[in-house]
């Protein structure tokens, strides 16, 4: 994690009788995660604010209040504020197997992180 970013558990192992998992989460301008994956995949909505995600391969896209994104299982992405804005989201994803949900990676380096954004097409 780069930056300060805030998590509320809204539904963990303790309250649902299957493997789902859902937080909201808020960045710190500037702050994202690592490159990560998710077994089963992830769910992004975002709730406030304009943040950045990149799915390994693509060039990083800017993700504002209403925007929903779609992970595939074992994709390798990241996702956070943008340098000047904070931004929340609401995570889901399904724990795997052995109950983990998330496989933490390397850092984002600042090229991917900063240079080059594709703004939603209008």
């Amino acid at each position: 994690m780069t930056g300060t970013a805030w998590l509320d558990e809204i539904a963990g192992p303790d309250d649902a009788p299957g493997a789902a998992r859902m937080a909201r989460v808020t960045f710190s301008p500037g702050a994202h995660t690592h490159w990560h994956r998710h077994p089963h995949g992830q769910i992004l909505h975002v709730s406030a604010g304009v943040g950045r995600v990149q799915k390994w391969g693509d060039p990083a896209r800017e993700i504002v209040a209403g925007d929903t994104v779609l992970i595939a299982p074992g994709e390798k992405h990241w996702h956070g504020a943008a340098p000047d804005h904070l931004m929340s989201h609401f995570a889901v994803q399904e724990a795997g197997a052995d109950g983990q949900t998330t496989l933490w990676m390397e850092p984002v380096t600042d090229a991917d992180y900063g240079v080059t954004v594709e703004s939603p097409a209008a």
